[in-house]
């Protein structure tokens, strides 16, 4: 693998998007407070990254490393062309990663109606992901947890 591929990263698809709803719900839940706008267009990224990675893992049994959404939506398309109408949204999501995490000279500020869009065409996006590999949050398991107790430096 590449660069960033971690031997602990799970090769079960449904983990991959069962994380990627997680950060759905953290951007629904962000979307409250206009202070934490960017973060909700970083959680929707995040969703975007797992739920293609999760796509790819489920049709070519192969985890790909990455973060660059058109690249990975690209690579979905040629499974699936239906992915190729998520280009834009994968376009736009694509900035949030670096940009809405950090400060800069010029800082990205979304309004709300931005910030309500993004969760709306993410949550699009992890629907149809959804549908093609027949996954269902609700009757997720995790394979196995671990602890980690409060105060814990581990």
């Amino acid at each position: 693998m590449g660069r960033g591929y971690r031997e602990s990263d799970s090769r079960r698809y449904f983990d991959w998007l069962y994380y990627a709803a997680i950060d759905l719900r953290a951007a629904k839940l962000l979307l409250d407070d206009n202070r934490c706008y960017n973060m909700v267009a970083f959680h929707c990224q995040q969703c975007a990254e797992k739920a293609f990675k999760g796509y790819l893992l489920w049709r070519r049994h192969k985890l790909y490393d990455g973060h660059n959404l058109p690249w990975l939506c690209k690579q979905a398309a040629q499974e699936d062309e239906n992915f190729r109408s998520r280009l834009q949204i994968s376009s736009d999501l694509n900035h949030y990663y670096i940009e809405a995490r950090y400060p800069a000279d010029f800082l990205l500020h979304l309004d709300d109606e931005t910030a309500a869009s993004v969760i709306v065409e993410t949550n699009d996006l992890l629907t149809f992901v959804n549908s093609l590999v027949k996954f269902d949050f609700q009757s997720y398991r995790q394979k196995r947890t671990v602890a980690v107790q409060k105060g814990s430096t581990e």
